[in-house]
């Protein structure tokens, strides 16, 4: 004699879904917590709208490569540069006459840029960057 077979429908326990779902939660905000990198604090000057050519003095431009620093043309090494900078900003009496032009080649090691920018700082002098920029010009 065949007996008939009965199907029971059972659902797996749900209760523990919210767990780990929590656990995976809390497993993932750990991981993904990271420590800020830790860098030079600098203060960029902005931009004035009107500039007056009379009463502004020429910006002292320094470029840096992976392999020298140049200041206003002239390559420098480190100890010649802190030298000549220094003296060039203690001649400087308005803050933004004070003012540095740094343009740093594409491959330069960031602690050469660390550097030159510790010097510029503890010179007195005030860091601002030159970017490339691109722009597109249409000729009619």
């Amino acid at each position: 004699m065949k007996l008939p077979r009965r199907q029971l429908l059972v659902d797996p326990p749900a209760a523990s879904s919210s767990d780990i779902a929590f656990i995976l939660i809390i497993f993932f905000l750990v991981c993904a917590s990271v420590q800020p990198e830790t860098g030079m604090a600098q203060t960029l000057p902005r931009t004035e709208e009107k500039q007056d050519s009379k009463q502004q003095s020429r910006n002292l431009e320094v470029s840096i490569t992976p392999t020298s620093i140049v200041l206003n043309g002239s390559p420098l090494n480190l100890d010649e540069f802190r030298r000549r900078l220094a003296a060039a900003l203690q001649a400087k009496k308005r803050p933004e006459d004070k003012v540095v032009v740094v343009k740093s080649a594409p491959k330069t090691p960031y602690d050469h840029w660390i550097r030159v920018s510790q010097v510029i700082d503890d010179a007195g002098g005030v860091i601002t960057l030159e970017l490339e920029s691109e722009r597109t010009i249409t000729v009619d």
